[in-house]
């Protein structure tokens, strides 16, 4: 029997959609834990370096971390196969994304104004290299997940997993412009 393509939804309840729900429930929490991590360290580098784009970086994963949380959450129990669940942790996921947005473009800008300049800081290299590396794999597998359960909530904390990966690009290229260009 061969796979069904990404965008063709799997059978609500059927045992693939089943084992396809309990492979994004696994990647929510795999990315709770990584979030948990990378969050931690990128606040102890920023703290080191005095890097306000790297303090944001740590803060957002807490905002993502949400996101892992309400996956868990809808695809948990009796909830797995509730469409009223989905509809309310939609909800919540967009809320956490429409959250993340702003906050990052805050970030970006104010520290910009300012002209603020960072230490190096090599923790802050690698933490934000590895979510550079491991974030757009995990989105991926999330959106497509999202797309074979037809769930708007894991395709939407995969594109949250997505922007992370960006701004980890974008901190890494700050990161490692400070260090190398003074």
């Amino acid at each position: 029997m061969s796979a069904q393509p990404a965008s063709i939804p799997l059978p609500h309840g059927s045992p693939p959609w089943l084992r396809a729900a309990q492979r994004a429930r696994r990647l929510s929490w795999l990315s709770l834990l990584y979030m948990a991590i990378e969050g931690t360290l990128a606040v102890i580098a920023a703290i080191a370096a005095g890097s306000a784009a790297l303090l944001g970086f740590g803060i957002d994963s807490v905002i993502e971390a949400a996101a892992s949380i309400i996956v868990v959450w809808r695809l948990s129990g009796s909830r797995a196969l509730s469409e009223t669940a989905e509809r309310r942790a939609q909800y919540a996921v967009a809320v956490s994304f429409f959250l993340l947005a702003p906050y990052i473009a805050y970030e970006a800008i104010s520290k910009l104004a300012a002209g603020q300049h960072a230490e190096t800081t090599w923790l802050g290299i690698v933490i934000s290299a590895l979510s550079l590396a491991w974030m757009p794999v995990l989105g991926m597998l999330k959106k497509r997940l999202g797309s074979q359960l037809g769930s708007g909530t894991v395709a939407g904390e995969g594109t949250q997993n997505l922007i992370c990966g960006y701004q980890a690009g974008g901190v890494l290229l700050g990161l490692l412009g400070s260090t190398l260009l003074g």
